[in-house]
């Protein structure tokens, strides 16, 4: 239920874009992944320690570690109350479509659903409705991505093939080019601000 699925797959794709040459490296990918992620659920975390902190105080500090009576009661009690600010996440950042095709397929699947009062913005519908909405939010900016970078790789096989040089592979001669293009454009930084300032 983090930003972390979209974000990788966008990095995956630019990381695809520059073609087989590993650059950057996968490892540096998954880490600028999960500190972006870091980034966007802050402010959700913070949330989450104001919602629960007050049933938390509840637990024994001698029996911290005992999951019975007073502490069972604590933690569940944070635990419902650390939902809602994850939900309120979840549901800011979902579609509106995507959250009505899971309140239907579950009132289609589960008969009782439809008495039981659920709408589009409960926690069994936003989260999958958000991931299918990170899912083709990912790809649409995938897309956006890797598009200059085709129409550069059309030209410089152009090229290659008007200078006869059909022994050149397209994606070696391509690459500082389309390095020196990102970079240009000051790419990592308007791509990071676009994806961490996009979730609501």
């Amino acid at each position: 239920s983090t930003s972390f699925a979209k974000l990788s797959i966008v990095l995956s794709l630019l990381r695809n874009a520059f073609g087989p040459s590993d650059v950057p490296p996968g490892a540096v990918v998954l880490v600028l992944a999960a500190l972006l992620t870091g980034y966007v659920m802050l402010p959700v975390g913070r949330e989450v320690a104001e919602a629960a902190a007050p049933a938390l105080a509840r637990v024994d500090p001698a029996s911290a570690w005992s999951l019975r009576g007073t502490n069972a009661q604590a933690l569940i009690s944070a635990l419902s109350a650390a939902k809602e600010p994850v939900r309120g996440f979840l549901d800011r950042n979902s579609g509106a479509a995507e959250r009505g095709t899971f309140l239907s397929l579950l009132q289609q699947r589960t008969p009782e659903a439809q008495h039981a009062g659920l709408s589009e913005h409960d926690f069994t519908v936003v989260l999958p409705a958000f991931f299918v909405t990170e899912l083709k939010e990912a790809l649409q900016l995938g897309f956006l991505l890797l598009l200059p970078f085709f129409v550069l790789d059309l030209v410089i096989a152009s090229l290659l093939s008007a200078l006869g040089m059909h022994g050149l592979p397209t994606s070696s001669v391509a690459l500082p080019f389309k390095l020196l293009l990102f970079v240009s454009i000051d790419g990592f930084r308007t791509l990071i601000e676009a994806l961490v300032t996009g979730y609501r």
